[in-house]
């Protein structure tokens, strides 16, 4: 089953989203699904202060994918000019590899050109993940080229490992109507 309906998150949603965030990409043994990082980086992915203040910046936001009332994934869109950046895209690890993720990516590149008229979206992923990469490549996007080492002071973990690397990708999208294609539903106000 894919996501049914999508919304933008509110502040209310932070301590669902930081768990989501923090179990898709740094989960406890044996819960893991195929994105996370566990082997290459420790402690948590977010806080629910970094999200609260994600949901409070201006062009910035959190969109979340449901099924019924249950938050099964993330994304974060960022405006900065002509171009977004997407980043702490978290699928439920229980859903990963059942078309979740690929909904999710799809709907947030829809709405970062439709609602910011973005011409080019940007995301950073460690270097090292080459099947992560590869998902990324399948769905468009290019490597830049431009590689830097991992930011530890992001408050996004720390390396387990000396020199990780991350490196931006970028995709310059088409502006079709990908939710129609896909058949979902769409929620565009603060709360259900």
């Amino acid at each position: 089953m894919g996501i049914d309906t999508f919304r933008i998150a509110n502040e209310r949603d932070a301590e669902v989203i930081a768990n989501l965030v923090n179990m898709a990409y740094r989960p406890e043994s044996g819960v893991a699904g195929w994105t996370h990082e566990s082997d290459l980086v420790s402690g948590s992915r977010t806080s629910v202060s970094q999200i609260t203040g994600i949901i409070a910046k201006p062009d910035s936001m959190i969109l979340l994918g449901m099924q019924g009332l249950e938050t099964v994934a993330c994304i974060h869109i960022e405006k900065d000019g002509t171009h977004s950046y997407i980043g702490m895209f978290a699928v439920n690890p229980i859903l990963q590899g059942a078309g979740v993720g690929k909904q999710m990516l799809a709907y947030a590149e829809q709405y970062a050109c439709e609602n910011f008229g973005s011409d080019k979206l940007l995301m950073v992923v460690v270097s090292s993940r080459n099947e992560l990469i590869a998902f990324y490549q399948r769905r468009g996007y290019q490597k830049t080229g431009s590689i830097m080492d991992y930011p530890v002071t992001a408050g996004a973990g720390v390396p387990k490992h000396t020199g990780l690397k991350v490196e931006i990708l970028e995709k310059r999208p088409d502006i079709l109507d990908k939710r129609s294609a896909l058949g979902m539903r769409s929620i565009h106000q603060e709360s259900l």
